[in-house]
């Protein structure tokens, strides 16, 4: 038989209704008939629920309909003599609205009362709820770009095979402009170096799938020569200087693709974004910070305000330049890349005053 909560509550030395007054946290006594015994004024504040209410209804009526059941067999361990620790379950407001709990109680037999604390979660599993939602959009735009880098990559082998073909039959000897020799030259040199950037495309896109991203020592003056040849029309015909010094830390341990990616479209973005009538002047630096590796690309162009941008500038399809060959792709990639193998990648800008990438590599094996 349940005895008389008042006459359990004076067997105490201590004056139990402070800590059902004053306590933010929630504080319940119910019985193992399954009716609440003793409510906190913040529990019923919570709930919305006369005491009238909340002690001539079972428990049960107050849980939402789709926790009823997994409670009940809570509740039915706690009698048992189980405690209970951080379970969750929703339960219904008076006004309708839906509150998330988390519990802590346990068992007194012989007087066959369960005392509980809960904490009102709501507000952390709305975070959850948003976070799970962005994690899902993000995996969903990842695997489309990804099956979009797949499909591009590989439609664009036989044009270059076929181009790669052409200037194999093509008689160089006949040739006589040395101007117009040394253009056909760099485009063949520039054709294979597509070829070679689809290749290792297509051979990590498949290693993501199948196992774990390749990483191995990387002369970075080498990714620079590679990106250098692969763009050298763009940066002669804008007049680009570059100040590459990998003196202080000439390799990173990196995936080789990734980094090849993180050099083109930094390096590019810089060019395309540059101020008028300005010569883009890119300086690129490797050196070592608080035991790790970093990589800086710093430039002289437009630049953008961090305030208005700083929270989707590595987002996808974000353009914050009325370039006309903005995709909102490059900063996109240049993220993935560098977060993939857990780096960090951050940013500093100013209006007119250019913009600065540094990149910091994870301390790889």
């Amino acid at each position: 038989m349940v005895k008389d909560l008042g006459n359990v509550l004076k067997d105490t030395d201590y004056d139990l209704d402070l800590f059902f007054k004053f306590s933010p946290d929630l504080f319940c006594i119910a019985g193992y008939d399954g009716y609440f015994k003793k409510v906190s004024p913040s529990f019923q504040k919570l709930l919305g629920y006369t005491s009238d209410e909340l002690f001539s209804n079972p428990v049960s009526t107050f849980v939402y309909g789709a926790d009823t059941s997994v409670t009940a067999e809570i509740r039915k361990n706690i009698i048992g003599g189980t405690p209970l620790k951080n379970f969750e379950n929703r339960y219904l407001t008076k006004k309708g609205e839906v509150i998330w709990l988390s519990w802590t109680s346990f068992p007194v037999p012989e007087e066959e009362l369960i005392y509980g604390i809960a904490r009102n979660i709501t507000a952390k599993k709305e975070i959850e709820l948003k976070k799970n939602e962005w994690i899902r959009y993000l995996t969903q735009t990842n695997d489309k770009l990804k099956q979009l880098t797949f499909t591009t990559s590989h439609d664009l082998r036989s044009p270059v095979n076929n181009l790669l073909a052409v200037f194999k039959l093509m008689d160089t000897e006949k040739i006589k402009d040395p101007e117009t020799l040394e253009l056909v030259d760099l485009l063949q040199q520039s054709t294979e170096s597509l070829k070679q950037m689809l290749d290792t495309f297509l051979t990590t896109l498949k290693q993501d799938d199948v196992m774990q991203v390749r990483v191995e020592p990387i002369s970075l003056k080498d990714v620079y020569s590679q990106t250098r040849v692969a763009i050298q029309s763009v940066i002669e015909n804008s007049g680009a200087v570059l100040l590459p010094d990998f003196s202080a830390v000439p390799q990173v341990v990196f995936n080789r693709m990734y980094l090849e990616s993180i050099f083109l479209n930094l390096i590019s973005n810089a060019i395309k974004y540059s101020q008028p009538n300005t010569k883009p002047l890119i300086e690129i630096r490797s050196y070592l910070k608080n035991g790790t590796t970093r990589l800086s690309f710093k430039d002289n162009g437009l630049g953008f305000d961090m305030a208005q941008v700083k929270s989707k500038i590595f987002g996808f399809d974000q353009t914050f330049h009325g370039h006309k060959e903005s995709q909102g792709i490059g900063l996109y990639l240049v993220h993935a890349h560098v977060t993939a193998l857990g780096g960090k990648i951050e940013v500093k800008s100013k209006p007119g005053k250019g913009t600065e990438f540094t990149i910091t590599f994870p301390n790889l094996p």
